[in-house]
């Protein structure tokens, strides 16, 4: 069996005619933020990600002629060696690519779960829940990943280079060595039991006595090296339809505390497929995303979509205002979520309704400028199933966003996980192999109702990432935005294209503005930021569950400013990337 499907072309859900005020000259007061480097620009083309070792990976094949998909294949490889507890191989991703004469494809490489999933899968042997880290550092979080795949029909489709041109970055990396640097010496500090949790771990990223290994230390994996190399010339097959890819499936069946574990005609089996893109429009400029089982570019289209009536541009970006109504948009979008979005393959998701432009208006008609809504429900979108519970997923955490752009104006907003810092502590081949399937609901059904999120076999679970292409009001490329962060990427994502959009910002400004997020009733604003300092007068908005935190921010954008193509990633990473003790 092949495990790529054919592909099929799709039409975008359009969602045209949203557009409720025209934007207004610039008023506003520009952020407050600390100065951060210029980003990097090029008249014809630009890579995003958050290492500048994968970074330069993409950036040296679009030196060499590669497309947009060559290059961001290329970030995702080398991301595997550099960046080991966010994203890789042993994890999956969605694919975003949009052409210069608008034409939007999405692929789907989000994990699966073994065909012998079912909605019991983290209950124990006594009909009880298992406990959460129990479950984790387990084979009962690891779904059979999907990068490869997609990886390897977007180069059947649209690569220019060779395939085997794409790993040598990332293989120079992991033979050659890589120095650790800030970001993944405190990722690997106090995760020991999850890093750690192998041989391999251990000695790979820690000292004899348990430490992680210092800040520039330099870092050789020979494991990935043979990964690598194997699919470098072997093609996917290396990874699904070989000895390893058995023994792969069985390395995570053997640590899987129940029936039903990953066999090899799961890994053989995994198909990558082409969804349907989501997009809408956002005072004249088209936003498209990745569908189910992605709910980010509904979330961010539906965030947006109940903003546009209101004049941000001319509120300004240091408006308590401004970021209440932002909140307020984000409760609304999140209820839906919650409810309707899943792996649209098992449940019926009301995409089309709940991007139409008349149920926007009637979900943005709830949001008043000076009060919080009380209880903020989900709506009842056209199509919407009877009858769904909320499910009790834990948060989501690692991933990393990346974007590019070539010189034939085609971007590519690709964003890859192994789900949490290290995914399941659980390597084979040297990478670190996803808890993606702690992304399902733990419980399939809540007070006598169906979770759309609940685990079943080849089922996908719902992912929050949101890799998004925007259009210009006069149809040319704009943008490739996104973000890492869990629950928060849509709205990074939303907050990102609000700075490019409404507040004209630079791209590093606008990935640099400040977050807020709503859970529910609470609200989280980002500790250090001047919304800090406002925590009185959001309080007075109705917002009284507020507390300021250090979200997990990690966004990256390629911008066309008008001039040059800028690419930035998110400017809390200053400082962090640095290899130097």
């Amino acid at each position: 069996m092949n495990v790529l499907t054919k592909p099929i072309r799709y039409a975008a859900l359009a969602l045209t005619g949203l557009t409720l005020a025209a934007c207004q000259p610039n008023t506003g007061d520009l952020p407050r933020l600390n100065s951060t480097p210029d980003p990097l620009a090029s008249a014809t083309a630009s890579v995003s990600a958050a290492d500048p070792r994968a970074q330069a990976a993409g950036e040296k094949m679009l030196a060499d002629g590669g497309s947009a998909t060559d290059a961001a294949i290329a970030v995702m490889l080398a991301l595997t060696v550099v960046e080991p507890q966010s994203s890789g191989i042993g994890g999956g991703g969605f694919y975003v690519r949009g052409t210069a004469d608008g034409e939007v494809e999405t692929l789907d490489g989000r994990e699966t779960a073994p065909a012998g999933a079912d909605p019991q899968w983290f209950m124990g042997e006594d009909g009880e829940l298992r406990p959460y880290r129990e479950a984790l550092l387990s084979g009962l979080s690891v779904g059979v990943p999907g990068n490869i795949a997609m990886v390897a029909e977007a180069h059947k489709r649209h690569g220019v280079l060779p395939w085997s041109q794409l790993f040598e970055p990332a293989i120079a990396l992991a033979r050659d060595g890589f120095a650790v640097n800030r970001r993944l010496y405190q990722s690997l500090d106090g995760q020991y039991d999850r890093a750690g949790l192998s041989e391999y771990g251990r000695s790979t990223y820690y000292t004899s006595d348990g430490k992680p290994k210092p800040v520039g230390t330099i870092i050789r994996n020979p494991d990935i090296v043979k990964t690598l190399e194997a699919i470098a010339a072997a093609g996917p097959d290396a990874f699904y339809r070989s000895e390893s890819a058995a023994s792969m499936a069985n390395a995570v069946r053997a640590a899987t505390p129940r029936e039903g574990g990953m066999t090899a005609d799961d890994v053989a089996g995994y198909v990558t497929k082409e969804r349907e893109p989501v997009c809408g429009t956002y005072r004249g400029y088209k936003i498209c995303g990745m569908g189910p089982p992605s709910s980010g570019a509904v979330a961010v289209v539906q965030i947006l979509g109940q903003l546009e009536r209101f004049n941000l541009r001319e509120l300004g970006t240091d408006s308590p205002t401004t970021w209440h109504l932002f909140l307020e948009s984000q409760r609304l979008a999140y209820a839906d979520r919650e409810i309707y979005l899943a792996d649209g393959d098992y449940v019926s998701v009301p995409v089309a309704g709940l991007i139409d432009r008349d149920y926007l208006a009637r979900r943005s008609a709830l949001i008043d400028p000076e009060t919080a809504i009380t209880n903020v429900q989900p709506g009842i979108p056209a199509g919407a199933p009877l009858a769904r519970a909320d499910g009790d997923e834990p948060p989501e955490n690692g991933t990393s966003h990346f974007a590019v752009v070539d010189k034939n104006g085609t971007m590519v907003s690709y964003t890859s996980t192994i789900e949490g810092a290290f995914g399941s502590g659980l390597i084979f081949g040297g990478f670190y192999l996803n808890n993606e399937l702690t992304d399902f609901s733990r419980s399939p059904i809540v007070d006598g109702k169906p979770v759309a999120n609940r685990v079943e076999g080849g089922k996908r679970p719902r992912s929050s990432m949101a890799p998004t292409i925007i259009y210009s009001p006069d149809g040319k490329p704009f943008a490739a935005i996104g973000a890492a962060g869990g629950t928060t990427i849509p709205v990074q994502t939303a907050r990102g294209i609000i700075g490019l959009i409404d507040f004209d910002l630079p791209a590093d400004k606008a990935l640099g503005l400040p977050l807020l997020m709503a859970f529910g009733d609470r609200v989280m604003v980002e500790e250090g930021t001047w919304f800090e300092e406002q925590m009185d007068v959001f309080a007075q908005f109705g917002h009284s569950q507020i507390a300021a935190r250090k979200p997990p921010l990690k966004a990256g954008v390629v911008h066309w400013n008008g001039k040059e193509w800028v690419s930035a990633r998110d400017p809390r990473l200053d400082g962090l990337l640095e290899t130097t003790p």
